[in-house]
């Protein structure tokens, strides 16, 4: 399992969780526990940390709406797709082979999920000396492009939040609505609530999809609904 990164891991076990696709443990029959989606969660709120102290100390100058979307165009799914290809990350994931016929070896979702994953594994194996340096191999190169506006923006969250703001005294709300499934396969949907009414729905494996989604059907029907 090679990770075009050098850091050496003392707990491989890390390693090899962090590259388990969900799908891999359900066809497998092993604990929830051996997929990286745990790990996943802790790597996200890494990532958007080290990402913020970054911009934080790069533009000591900017305000923090505008710190705040680039931030959120430096670790979108697409970003962060750019990065598993330069970690090598679809050559070491593994997944259930129902998946791999399907082509998630290079689904965009996954790969960007196991970014996060392995971000967490480098932290929890050595800790936030070890874990800045590689967010920091990244991070910049990333920044460099969201300037440029050479990197693709699809954060429906973000895009919808700057859409409401348009309006004084417009609220936003996410709620979850449903989760169904068994605990290795969880369905969450989620509303969005603007000024108290729900606009929209959307449907995904994690809450963080399922309010992307509900995000993406909302700028649609906004974008026909001029009281907003």
């Amino acid at each position: 399992m090679e990770i075009r990164y050098n850091y050496q891991f003392r707990d491989g076990e890390l390693l090899r969780r962090a590259m388990t696709h969900r799908s891999f443990v359900r066809e497998y029959k092993l604990p929830y526990t051996e997929c990286n989606e745990r790990l996943e969660f802790l790597g996200d709120s890494l990532l958007n940390f080290l990402t913020a102290e970054h911009l934080h100390s790069r533009f000591p100058d900017r305000e923090e709406g505008a710190l705040t979307k680039l931030r959120a165009m430096v670790v979108c799914e697409e970003a962060l797709y750019i990065v598993a290809g330069s970690l090598g990350i679809s050559g070491a994931l593994r997944l259930g082979k129902n998946e791999e016929s399907n082509g998630g070896r290079q689904r965009a979702s996954i790969l960007a999920d196991a970014v996060e994953a392995y971000i967490a594994a480098v932290y929890l194996d050595g800790g936030m000396d070890s874990v800045r340096p590689l967010v920091l191999s990244f991070i910049p190169e990333l920044v460099d492009r969201a300037e440029s506006g050479a990197l693709i923006h699809t954060d429906h969250k973000s895009a919808l939040q700057e859409f409401i703001q348009r309006t004084p005294g417009n609220t936003l709300e996410y709620k979850t609505l449903q989760e169904a499934g068994p605990a290795h396969d969880r369905i969450f949907t989620v509303g969005i609530y603007i000024n108290g009414e729900l606009c929209a729905e959307g449907i995904g494996h994690s809450k963080k999809e399922a309010q992307q989604a509900a995000a993406g059907t909302a700028l649609a029907k906004l974008g026909e609904n001029s009281k907003f």
